[in-house]
């Protein structure tokens, strides 16, 4: 599995956290990070075009920060 940090600049409040938290649990991811100062999700997967259609859909447009 790649670790990947993912950029979600429209993040701005607990209110988007909790969005973006049940956005990826609802697809059954549970081991993640949503980091609201940073604006970042952290995670371990390999379906992270998935994920990013995922956020795009709840209303978070997200890139794959690079390392």
């Amino acid at each position: 599995m790649s670790r990947y940090i993912i950029k979600v600049p429209d993040m701005s409040c607990m209110h988007c956290v909790n969005r973006i938290d049940k956005a990826l649990s609802d697809m059954g991811l549970t081991d993640f990070e949503v980091n609201l100062e940073d604006k970042t999700v952290t995670l371990d997967s390999e379906k992270i075009a998935e994920i990013l259609d995922v956020l795009d859909d709840a209303g978070y447009p997200a890139v794959v920060r690079e390392n």
